[in-house]
């Protein structure tokens, strides 16, 4: 039989009897409501741009494209933190609420 030094041997064990480890995966309520209205009034801003750029409201098109870039810079970072905290909560391998920045 060959010789284990057990000193530094790292065993789930060893793990357990040190420390106690809580895993915090709660959903993060408020930056989730920013994402969600960042994606909801994105959206409204771009629908509303084209439909403002395709009437000419406002007497030229100009109103129209600045709804529609503005909804669009509201859109994507409220896509991107809903889409991970809709996969988070559905349980999806690599998506975890914890990669959710703070507000």
């Amino acid at each position: 039989m060959a010789f284990v030094d057990h000193a530094f041997s790292i065993s789930d064990e060893d793990m357990m009897m040190e420390t106690t480890y809580t895993v915090n995966n709660r959903p993060p309520i408020r930056e989730i409501a920013l994402a969600v209205s960042l994606l909801v009034f994105g959206s409204i801003g771009m629908v509303l741009g084209i439909i403002m750029a395709s009437y000419k409201v406002g007497g030229d098109r100009t109103h129209g494209v600045f709804f529609t870039i503005l909804g669009s810079i509201l859109f994507i970072p409220g896509f991107y933190y809903t889409r991970i905290a809709y996969y988070a909560y559905k349980g999806y391998k690599g998506f975890s609420f914890s990669t959710i920045p703070p507000v």
